[in-house]
């Protein structure tokens, strides 16, 4: 049976099917966009694992998460996309560090589309021949990352602060290790990874849920699957420090491109713990390098920066991190300008009005966001994977008070966890 709530205006409908999967749905009535996805938390990070009864660890290539995600798009009768379309609806897929996702939206058929968002998912066809093919198509895809500033100066930053944890890896991989992928290999993974049980599947949009509801229960009940594997992932020990304070490079670019991170000391936090330090610290990052903050206006005043800049901060139960920065045309001074801020925030403490601005706009800005259907449906799978709820966020930001938002500050942006990283022009 479906368990109901109400939380934020939202009817949230939840069942666990008795293969394991778990399905959400969230109903918005008047509504015309359907959107759906269907996800794994598998990313490019579980690259070492066992499944029960095996004594030894499988190290997979680097990049096959990403692979497979590309491969499943395949059937024996053609390109999955291409039913999609025919329906008017709009597919695709994506993966991150740490989930791998597929995903449609649509305005029309949506129980068809549905079926065959559940039917190629959980229809693995991998041939030796069309897994060496792909090869070809996302070394392509690899070398186009390496000649992108962004991405490049990302991936600089994160081996310069990370170790030895997956993190640090490119999420396609290397044109190297991709060579080492083969069928045998994605359906090793797919059989760890995409197993019902470990998945989610979340519909947000105008829609009858019992129709929807009734849909998949059909679905999943005409099919059958092995017992869910009891997988054991394993990570490289991470020491609390930077691996390297700065890494620089050259590509073909007009200004310098620069990032600043800081490795995150709290770690190992799920659910709304893990929520809960999300929240607090982009209010702290947007209090000291927002869009109304002084820094901001000054730096862009001055020329320091473009209004590209930006800032970010990542959190799962296994690492977390801050990265803020862009085309900045003075990476000496504008890292002086910013160590200057970062300096006298931690000794004086956050402006409170400043803080509860940036606190308020947050509130306002996730309430304005559910309107989207996209947002609500990539974040309750997001945060389901991580044990948290999406729809507890403006919970969580109420609560937050200037005093531990000050002492987190202190904790985070501490020199020592710090690493810089400039892509210069050639």
């Amino acid at each position: 049976m479906a368990d109901t709530a109400e939380k934020l205006g939202h009817r949230v409908i939840l069942e666990k099917l008795p293969n394991g999967l778990r399905v959400c749905l969230v109903p918005k009535p008047g509504f015309q966009q359907v959107f759906a996805a269907f996800g794994t938390p598998y990313g490019s990070i579980d690259n070492s694992f066992r499944r029960r009864g095996e004594s030894d660890f499988h190290v997979v290539p680097d990049g096959i998460a990403h692979f497979l995600e590309h491969k499943m798009f395949e059937s024996p009768e053609g390109d999955v996309f291409s039913e999609f379309a025919r329906r008017g609806a709009s597919a695709n897929a994506f993966t991150t560090f740490d989930q791998t996702t597929y995903l449609f939206s649509c305005t029309d058929a949506v129980t068809e589309n549905l079926q065959t968002l559940l039917d190629f998912v959980q229809s693995p066809y991998f041939t030796p021949e069309s897994v060496e093919k792909e090869k070809g198509i996302i070394a392509q895809e690899i070398r186009m990352y390496d000649d992108s500033p962004e991405r490049r100066g990302f991936f600089e930053l994160l081996r310069s602060l990370y170790h030895a944890h997956p993190v640090r890896i490119e999420i396609a991989g290397t044109v190297e290790s991709i060579q080492k992928i083969t069928a045998d290999l994605l359906y090793l993974c797919y059989g760890t990874f995409y197993h019902p049980a470990q998945m989610m599947l979340v519909v947000v949009g105008g829609f009858d849920a019992d129709q929807v509801l009734d849909v998949v229960r059909a679905n999943q009940a005409a099919k059958s699957f092995d017992p869910a594997p009891d997988v054991e992932r394993q990570y490289p020990a991470e020491p609390p420090t930077v691996a390297r304070d700065r890494a620089e490079v050259r590509l073909a670019l007009s200004q310098p491109y620069v990032l600043v991170g800081w490795k995150d000391a709290r770690t190992g936090l799920t659910g709304p713990d893990l929520l809960r330090q999300e929240v607090l610290t982009g209010v702290i990052l947007d209090t000291l390098f927002g869009r109304s903050s002084e820094a901001y206006q000054r730096w862009i005043d001055e020329g320091l920066m473009d209004e590209h800049f930006s800032w970010e901060y990542e959190v799962t139960p296994g690492y977390g991190h801050t990265v803020i920065g862009g085309t900045i045309p003075d990476p000496a001074r504008w890292e002086q300008e910013l160590e200057a801020v970062v300096t006298t925030a931690c000794e004086r403490g956050l402006d409170g009005e400043a803080f509860e601005r940036c606190r308020r706009k947050a509130v306002g800005r996730f309430i304005t966001s559910l309107d989207s259907a996209p947002f609500i449906g990539r974040g309750i799978l997001s945060y389901a994977f991580k044990g948290a709820d999406l729809l507890d966020t403006v919970t969580a930001l109420e609560s937050i008070t200037l005093e531990e938002a000050n002492a987190r500050l202190r904790e985070h942006l501490a020199s020592e966890r710090r690493a810089v990283s400039i892509v210069w022009p050639t």
